[in-house]
């Protein structure tokens, strides 16, 4: 019995022991390394600062995206680098200015060599010379994410120059759709066939938010065990403004209990400028959309890496609200696609970044194009390239809570007549207040955002000091950036 007792204590001395090294290998055990994270980068073609419900519409509906603002952090004071579509999209992929780059107007406007074959060519100035292309010697964020093991994706609307120049040039693996045409000007416009050479078309009646949707659900989907950077930019909601018929049919009818005291249109410059959001294609289109990205916000979760996918959501541009159809305002920001005003650069803009930015956040600190190349980086663990995004600045400690970031400045540098009525100028903000300069006459505008945020009192003879500063600050960088101007038109002729 004593040896019976004796072999038993023994065994369970030999049980802890082992149970003891068995604890300590496991501790000393590598963790297992966590994945990078995954990104998913939602670019919409035109759409303005309030035509979405949780940006203030009341008209148009975009529930899918709204449910993603809940869970995101919202901006109130986001841009875009340039007031048109090819320039801003190149300061995403360079983290450069459009001035820097010399790409300062949307790819196939007119050129100070062919000028005279345009509406414009009766202008004061001349336009300034532009690149219309991306410069391959860049280094886009999807060649560095792709150096880093991440799989790329490019779905929809590209418009960074010709053949020689599309997504796959850049640092893409997939191209769906991304050519040198800043629509959908095929056949079948928004519905197949595409007459699109990177899309083959769909079936009868597919409809091309859809089809890009798609297209980046079977992406993740592959890719869901993997990095990926899935870089989904619609077309939508761009002219030709054409809208699926329900849609339609569906704001025609709501459209009809539009409350609105006023004018419809007032004039700005020589355009019409448009006052309440009241267009039935218009409003179609945005749904759609939002379809589209609901269907892929939902692939997310079913596929189970929400919680290790950043989520951007911006648009290029503001609202086309002064010509082509004045489809949309942005009120209350002044004037909308092609113009300086708030309503030419100031854009919806979310951002979730699981685990990190509190859900229904907001962030009222200005931030740019520009700034979504190193915000990036640094989200991946990603040495930054400052060289290369030299005008970007990260948004990482915003997102993670902190109020602001260490910038003096945002500027733009637009030397060009924008097709909506816009003249060529270059503008700078600094804290609340904007300064505007027009290179026609050189009139000078200043604005305290702060009060003003429909830049409707110009207070240049009330704060000169802080023009002149601003003036001052304005002038450097265009000497830093080496700025190209537009030149006296000889052969204008005054209406």
């Amino acid at each position: 019995m004593l040896r019976y007792l004796f072999d038993l204590i023994i065994l369970r001395k030999m049980a802890i022991i082992v149970i003891f090294l068995l604890s300590i290998m496991i501790g000393c055990q590598p963790e297992k390394e966590k994945m990078p994270p995954n990104f998913l980068f939602i670019l919409v073609d035109d759409l303005g600062w309030t035509d979405l419900g949780c940006y203030g519409s009341t008209f148009y509906e975009t529930p899918n995206i709204d449910r993603f603002s809940e869970r995101s952090m919202k901006f109130t004071e986001a841009y875009a680098a340039c007031p048109v579509c090819s320039p801003t999209r190149a300061s995403i992929m360079t983290g450069k200015y459009p001035a820097r780059l010399k790409t300062t107007d949307w790819f196939g406007a007119p050129q100070p060599y062919n000028v005279e074959k345009h509406w414009t060519r009766n202008k004061p100035l001349i336009p300034a010379e532009y690149i219309e292309y991306m410069p391959l010697e860049e280094i886009t964020i999807a060649e560095v994410l792709k150096e880093n093991g991440y799989s790329t994706f490019f779905a929809g609307k590209w418009h960074l120059g010709k053949e020689g120049y599309y997504p796959e040039d850049q640092g893409f693996d997939i191209n769906k759709g991304g050519w040198e045409r800043g629509g959908p000007y095929g056949p079948g416009k928004y519905f197949t066939p595409y007459g699109n050479p990177k899309l083959e078309d769909g079936p009868e009646g597919e409809h091309l938010p859809d089809r890009l949707a798609q297209e980046t659900i079977d992406f993740i989907s592959i890719q869901k065990n993997n990095p990926f950077f899935a870089y989904l930019s619609f077309y939508s909601v761009h002219t030709p403004l054409i809208g699926r018929s329900d849609l339609v049919e569906k704001y025609q009818v709501k459209s009809e209990s539009v409350d609105f005291e006023g004018e419809e249109f007032i004039p700005i410059n020589n355009n019409r400028w448009r006052q309440v959001q009241n267009h039935a294609v218009y409003a179609a289109m945005v749904e759609a959309m939002d379809e589209a990205v609901g269907r892929v916000l939902k692939a997310l979760d079913s596929l189970n890496i929400s919680d290790n996918t950043v989520v951007f959501f911006m648009s290029d541009n503001g609202g086309l609200s002064t010509s082509e159809g004045h489809p949309t305002t942005n009120l209350p920001l002044k004037a909308g696609k092609g113009w300086l005003y708030e309503g030419g650069i100031r854009e919806p803009m979310i951002i979730r970044w699981p685990g990190v930015s509190d859900p229904n956040s907001v962030c009222n600190y200005p931030v740019t194009s520009t700034d979504f190349y190193p915000t990036i980086l640094e989200m991946a663990n990603i040495s930054l390239r400052l060289d290369q995004h030299i005008d970007g600045i990260s948004m990482a400690p915003l997102l993670k809570g902190e109020e602001k970031l260490s910038r003096d400045a945002l500027y733009w540098h637009y030397p060009h007549y924008g097709n909506q009525g816009g003249s060529p100028g270059s503008a700078i903000r600094s804290g609340d207040y904007k300064l505007i300069e027009y290179f026609e006459d050189g009139h000078l505008e200043l604005y305290n955002l702060s009060k003003d945020i429909g830049e409707s009192e110009n207070l240049i003879e009330i704060r000169p000091e802080i023009a002149d500063s601003l003036y001052k600050q304005l002038k450097q960088w265009r000497l830093e950036v080496k700025a190209r101007y537009p030149s006296e038109n000889p052969a204008f002729v005054p209406e």
